[in-house]
Protein backbone atom coordinates (compact mmCIF):
# COMPACT_ATOMS: atom_id res chain seq x y z
CA UNK A 1 0.00 0.00 0.00
CA UNK A 2 1.45 3.45 -0.58
CA UNK A 3 2.20 5.49 2.13
CA UNK A 4 -0.48 8.29 1.61
CA UNK A 5 -3.48 5.67 1.48
CA UNK A 6 -4.35 5.47 5.21
CA UNK A 7 -4.75 9.10 5.36
CA UNK A 8 -7.01 8.92 2.80
CA UNK A 9 -8.85 6.02 3.54
CA UNK A 10 -10.66 6.22 6.75
CA UNK A 11 -10.97 2.11 6.28
CA UNK A 12 -7.72 1.97 6.14
CA UNK A 13 -6.72 3.74 9.81
CA UNK A 14 -5.10 0.98 11.89
CA UNK A 15 -6.92 0.92 15.63
CA UNK A 16 -7.31 -0.54 18.42
CA UNK A 17 -9.45 -3.74 18.56
CA UNK A 18 -8.87 -5.13 22.46
CA UNK A 19 -6.63 -4.88 25.05
CA UNK A 20 -6.37 -8.47 27.28
CA UNK A 21 -5.04 -7.93 31.12
CA UNK A 22 -3.72 -11.20 32.61
CA UNK A 23 -2.54 -12.08 35.90
CA UNK A 24 -1.50 -16.01 36.68
CA UNK A 25 -1.43 -16.51 40.00
CA UNK A 26 -0.84 -20.49 39.56
CA UNK A 27 -2.71 -21.47 42.57
CA UNK A 28 -6.49 -21.10 43.20
CA UNK A 29 -8.06 -19.48 46.52
CA UNK A 30 -7.41 -16.37 47.93
CA UNK A 31 -4.30 -15.54 45.95
CA UNK A 32 -6.46 -15.45 43.11
CA UNK A 33 -9.03 -13.44 44.75
CA UNK A 34 -6.77 -10.46 45.59
CA UNK A 35 -5.62 -10.95 41.89
CA UNK A 36 -8.92 -10.51 41.02
CA UNK A 37 -9.57 -7.66 43.24
CA UNK A 38 -6.53 -5.84 41.50
CA UNK A 39 -7.29 -6.02 37.83
CA UNK A 40 -11.03 -5.05 38.75
CA UNK A 41 -9.58 -1.88 40.32
CA UNK A 42 -7.50 -1.39 37.32
CA UNK A 43 -9.43 -2.02 34.94
CA UNK A 44 -13.04 -1.23 36.00
CA UNK A 45 -14.56 -4.70 34.75
CA UNK A 46 -15.29 -7.59 36.31
CA UNK A 47 -12.40 -10.51 35.59
CA UNK A 48 -13.38 -13.82 34.67
CA UNK A 49 -11.15 -16.93 35.85
CA UNK A 50 -9.14 -19.12 34.12
CA UNK A 51 -8.60 -22.64 34.53
CA UNK A 52 -5.37 -24.85 34.42
CA UNK A 53 -5.63 -27.44 31.01
CA UNK A 54 -3.38 -29.71 32.17
CA UNK A 55 -1.90 -31.19 35.61
CA UNK A 56 1.58 -30.22 36.83
CA UNK A 57 2.79 -31.92 39.14
CA UNK A 58 6.31 -30.01 40.34
CA UNK A 59 3.81 -26.19 40.34
CA UNK A 60 1.13 -28.44 42.29
CA UNK A 61 -1.42 -27.67 39.80
CA UNK A 62 -4.38 -29.69 39.03
CA UNK A 63 -6.04 -29.88 35.34
CA UNK A 64 -8.99 -27.78 35.78
CA UNK A 65 -8.22 -25.79 38.70
CA UNK A 66 -8.81 -22.30 38.64
CA UNK A 67 -5.49 -20.55 38.04
CA UNK A 68 -5.62 -17.49 36.12
CA UNK A 69 -8.10 -14.44 35.73
CA UNK A 70 -8.26 -12.56 32.57
CA UNK A 71 -9.58 -8.92 31.92
CA UNK A 72 -10.97 -8.26 27.48
CA UNK A 73 -11.20 -4.52 27.40
CA UNK A 74 -12.26 -2.60 24.27
CA UNK A 75 -13.07 0.98 22.97
CA UNK A 76 -12.21 3.63 25.68
CA UNK A 77 -11.26 2.00 28.83
CA UNK A 78 -8.84 -0.02 26.29
CA UNK A 79 -7.50 2.90 24.77
CA UNK A 80 -6.94 4.68 28.65
CA UNK A 81 -5.88 1.34 30.38
CA UNK A 82 -3.38 1.09 27.27
CA UNK A 83 -1.95 4.16 27.86
CA UNK A 84 -1.59 3.84 31.52
CA UNK A 85 0.19 0.29 31.06
CA UNK A 86 2.63 2.20 28.52
CA UNK A 87 3.41 4.56 31.24
CA UNK A 88 4.44 1.34 33.51
CA UNK A 89 6.81 0.41 31.02
CA UNK A 90 8.48 3.51 30.64
CA UNK A 91 6.94 4.27 27.02
CA UNK A 92 9.83 1.73 25.23
CA UNK A 93 8.91 -1.89 23.54
CA UNK A 94 10.85 -4.12 21.97
CA UNK A 95 10.37 -4.67 18.03
CA UNK A 96 10.33 -8.20 19.23
CA UNK A 97 6.71 -8.27 20.79
CA UNK A 98 4.91 -7.42 18.14
CA UNK A 99 3.90 -10.11 15.50
CA UNK A 100 3.56 -10.20 11.56
CA UNK A 101 -0.23 -8.78 11.73
CA UNK A 102 0.80 -5.90 14.15
CA UNK A 103 -0.81 -7.67 17.71
CA UNK A 104 1.76 -6.94 20.87
CA UNK A 105 2.60 -8.03 24.03
CA UNK A 106 4.23 -6.82 27.16
CA UNK A 107 4.29 -7.70 30.69
CA UNK A 108 4.30 -5.11 34.11
CA UNK A 109 6.37 -6.86 36.83
CA UNK A 110 4.40 -4.93 39.22
CA UNK A 111 0.85 -3.42 39.07
CA UNK A 112 1.92 -0.68 41.53
CA UNK A 113 3.97 0.71 38.49
CA UNK A 114 0.93 1.67 37.07
CA UNK A 115 0.15 5.71 37.61
CA UNK A 116 -2.76 6.21 40.07
CA UNK A 117 -2.25 2.92 41.71
CA UNK A 118 -1.28 2.58 45.48
CA UNK A 119 0.35 -0.27 47.34
CA UNK A 120 -2.23 -1.98 49.97
CA UNK A 121 0.06 -4.66 52.24
CA UNK A 122 -3.11 -6.60 52.00
CA UNK A 123 -3.38 -7.50 48.66
CA UNK A 124 0.60 -7.36 47.45
CA UNK A 125 1.90 -7.18 44.37
CA UNK A 126 1.16 -8.80 41.42
CA UNK A 127 3.04 -9.10 37.25
CA UNK A 128 0.73 -8.85 34.31
CA UNK A 129 0.41 -9.43 31.12
CA UNK A 130 -0.96 -7.00 28.85
CA UNK A 131 -2.01 -8.02 25.22
CA UNK A 132 -2.90 -5.60 22.29
CA UNK A 133 -4.67 -6.35 19.11
CA UNK A 134 -4.35 -3.80 16.20
CA UNK A 135 -6.77 -3.78 13.67
CA UNK A 136 -8.45 -2.28 10.91
CA UNK A 137 -12.74 -0.95 10.17
CA UNK A 138 -13.09 -4.45 8.33
CA UNK A 139 -12.23 -7.04 10.71
CA UNK A 140 -16.03 -7.58 11.69
CA UNK A 141 -16.34 -10.24 8.63
CA UNK A 142 -13.98 -12.86 10.46
CA UNK A 143 -16.19 -12.68 13.69
CA UNK A 144 -19.41 -12.76 12.67
CA UNK A 145 -21.83 -15.48 12.84
CA UNK A 146 -23.46 -15.51 9.24
CA UNK A 147 -22.00 -15.31 5.92
CA UNK A 148 -18.30 -15.17 7.79
CA UNK A 149 -14.97 -14.95 5.76
CA UNK A 150 -11.34 -13.87 5.97
CA UNK A 151 -9.59 -10.85 6.13
CA UNK A 152 -7.49 -10.66 2.78
CA UNK A 153 -4.18 -10.63 3.51
CA UNK A 154 -4.05 -6.59 1.57
CA UNK A 155 -6.46 -5.41 4.81
CA UNK A 156 -4.39 -7.39 7.54
CA UNK A 157 -2.55 -4.88 9.40
CA UNK A 158 1.30 -5.60 8.95
CA UNK A 159 4.00 -5.47 11.62
CA UNK A 160 5.80 -2.43 10.51
CA UNK A 161 2.10 -0.51 9.93
CA UNK A 162 1.33 -1.64 13.90
CA UNK A 163 5.01 -0.20 14.98
CA UNK A 164 4.33 3.09 13.54
CA UNK A 165 0.66 3.42 14.65
CA UNK A 166 1.57 2.80 18.32
CA UNK A 167 4.73 5.21 17.69
CA UNK A 168 2.64 8.00 16.42
CA UNK A 169 -0.63 7.64 18.29
CA UNK A 170 0.84 6.64 21.95
CA UNK A 171 4.33 8.08 21.98
CA UNK A 172 5.86 4.87 22.34
CA UNK A 173 9.73 4.13 21.54
CA UNK A 174 10.22 0.73 19.67
CA UNK A 175 13.50 -0.48 20.22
Amino acid sequence: MTEEAPKENPMLQPRIGKVVVNICVGTSGEPLERAMRVLEELTGQKPCVRRAKKTIKPFGIRKGEPIACVVTLRGERAMDFLDRALEAVGRRLKASSFDEYGNFSFGIREHIDIPGTRYDPRVGIFGMDVCVSVERPGYRIMRRRRCRAKVPRRHRVSREEAIKFIEEEFNVRVE
